[in-house]
């Protein structure tokens, strides 16, 4: 069976540090006012008569059935095997075509490189037998990356434990029918 990457983020463990943000800027030189991740403040929630803020971690959701790849004149958007979804910089004209049309608002256009860029699962980290950086370097192990296709790995480890105790895991607009494949698990 073919390698599937998707991402679960166990939700409940994000304090907004944004260590994934700043570490993803590192690793790929991404411009000033620009991000491949991000990390979107929650509704307060009122939980036993407190409230709480949730952060919700978000980036490319490397879409089975992605918009982004549809509208792609030169096929730069591509879904590859591996089921990441990249953005081959040699055939980008820079139409920005598939900027508007990702529904998860994770693209942006790079005037310096003048293509349209996003998240990647740091494609090179995984080749070297890595993890992505924002998955490494988040002190609350709130990322959880790798092969949803293997049940050994730890992403269908974790989420297999967490249907098994009825936590909730969603998926960001499936009414879309992109068929994402970043996962969020929240007790």
């Amino acid at each position: 069976m073919n390698k599937k990457y998707a991402m679960a983020y166990i939700i409940d463990r994000c304090i907004d540090c944004k260590a994934c943000m700043v570490s993803c800027k590192a690793e790929w030189n991404v411009p000033e006012d620009f991000f491949r991740t991000h990390i979107d403040q929650g509704l307060k929630k009122e939980l036993h008569g407190k409230f709480r803020m949730d952060f919700l971690p978000s980036q490319c959701n490397h879409c089975d059935k992605a918009p982004c790849v549809t509208v792609c004149p030169t096929k730069a958007s591509h879904k590859r095997e591996d089921g990441i979804v990249y953005v081959d910089r040699s055939r980008c004209v820079g139409c920005k075509y598939c900027i508007p049309s990702c529904p998860y608002d994770a693209r942006f256009y790079n005037h310096d490189l003048g293509v349209a860029e996003k998240c990647t699962f740091c494609l090179p980290r995984i080749a070297d037998g890595l993890e992505p950086a924002c998955a490494t370097t988040c002190p609350g192990n709130v990322r959880v990356f790798g092969d949803i296709n293997d049940p050994a790995s730890e992403i269908s480890m974790v989420l297999g434990a967490a249907k098994e105790n009825k936590q909730k895991v969603w998926k960001l607009r499936e009414d879309l029918g992109t068929l994402p494949n970043i996962y969020y698990i929240q007790k």
